[in-house]
């Protein structure tokens, strides 16, 4: 037996009869009830949250490189979050489960839910995967955008669960009438949204979200990925966890928060729904994290402040891009996808070469990278470069 399905088992027995009876019940096999349990012990070779990272070179690089490949925020944790988190370490001798605790009192007063309505993650991958694992299984497909974040594809085909992939519309929004379509064709549990999307940094009008939490299957549920949220002025998805819709929103401090390596996050849902994913969290979240969430939660002014200036930088790239005739996604988050004009690994690379790290390839977009949003100098320096690897229209 190796060492993963050891891990497996001692998770499956952890967790219960019940957890394996319900596994066993929607279809999985002895083979992906393994590789569910493998997943949840973050042993996926492929698909986690790091994995994607080190795809982008999201790991050690030189100090002085323009480090724009992983959505990160270039301004870290506020001085009041870092305060906090020094406190908390502080005390680091304890478990302090009470810094979680407030940190979902203070998230349900600011959403004007109950506390019953928030799961704490680290960051916001964990509780994808548990979604998919909840609401997918091998009769019941997973769908998603395409190009889109790959983390839920990944671990749905990696358990054993039909993945249904739908282009972009021509925009570069979501074709939900398409996604809800594919579910007339073949049993759906889970719909992925993530608005804005992930690699394109564009939105799918509300209106098409609750088009499709109104006409989709009444067992399917729209998991509403909302990293990037507070970077834009489109309306959030937790009135319909409110109005107890079939939708899981998730939510993340690594962006606009500036916590990428802090790892806090949460998981909104109807109690029932967070039921059938929670059983499979494992471990107290650190208190560092919590109590720097906690206290960044409050910071109205400060976030409000690094979403204008992320626009402002935002937007000087794309006046760039349309004074060189460069043709890219209309973003309203702190990335975007750009037509590098030849084979996206190539230009990747030789950007590597300029000291200037950009995101990874998609390959149903074979010539275009994901370009994050650094500081006004990491944009500097990626324009320059871009122009040496790239010929202007």
């Amino acid at each position: 037996m190796t060492s993963v399905e050891s891990a497996a088992r001692a998770l499956l027995i952890e967790r219960g009869g019940d957890a394996l009876e319900d596994l066993t019940a929607r279809g999985f096999t002895r083979r992906h009830v393994l590789r569910i349990a493998a997943l949840v012990t973050a042993a996926l070779p492929l698909g986690s949250e790091r994995a994607l990272a080190q795809l982008s070179d999201a790991g050690a690089l030189p100090a002085d490189a323009v480090k724009i490949n992983a959505n990160e925020f270039p301004d870290g944790p506020s001085p009041r979050a870092l305060a906090a988190l020094a406190e908390a370490a502080r005390h680091g001798n304890r478990y302090q489960y009470p810094e979680t605790d407030g940190l979902v009192e203070a998230a349900a007063a600011l959403e004007g839910l109950k506390v019953e309505h928030f799961a704490v993650y680290p960051g916001s991958s964990l509780a994808l995967h548990h979604a998919v694992i909840a609401f997918t299984s091998p009769s019941r497909a997973l769908v998603v955008a395409e190009p889109g974040y790959e983390a839920a594809g990944l671990a749905a085909a990696f358990i054993g669960a039909p993945v249904i992939r739908v282009p972009l519309r021509p925009d570069a929004a979501h074709d939900l009438p398409a996604m809800l379509a594919a579910s007339r064709k073949q049993p759906v549990g889970l719909f992925y949204v993530c608005n804005p999307n992930n690699p394109t940094g564009t939105v799918t009008p509300r209106a098409a979200i609750e088009a499709l939490v109104a006409a989709a299957p009444h067992d399917a549920v729209v998991l509403l990925d909302e990293a990037y949220i507070h970077l834009c002025d489109e309306p959030r998805g937790v009135d319909m966890v409110r109005a107890g819709k079939n939708v899981v929103v998730l939510r993340t401090f690594s962006k606009i928060f500036g916590m990428a390596g802090l790892r806090a996050g949460f998981a909104i849902a109807r109690k029932d729904l967070l039921a059938r994913m929670t059983p499979w969290n494992t471990g107290a979240m650190p208190a560092t994290a919590m109590a720097a969430a906690h206290a960044a939660l409050g910071e109205h002014e400060l976030i409000a402040a690094r979403k204008r200036a992320n626009a402002e930088r935002r937007n000087d790239l794309m006046r760039f891009f349309d004074a060189h005739g460069f043709r890219y996604t209309p973003s309203v988050a702190n990335h975007l996808m750009v037509d590098a004009r030849r084979p996206a690994p190539e230009a990747i690379a030789a950007m590597k070469q300029r000291n200037v790290y950009v995101g990874r390839p998609w390959p149903v977009w074979p010539t275009h990278v994901r370009v994050s949003i650094g500081s006004a100098a990491d944009m500097e320096r990626f324009k320059t470069a871009f122009l040496e690897v790239v010929a202007p229209g």
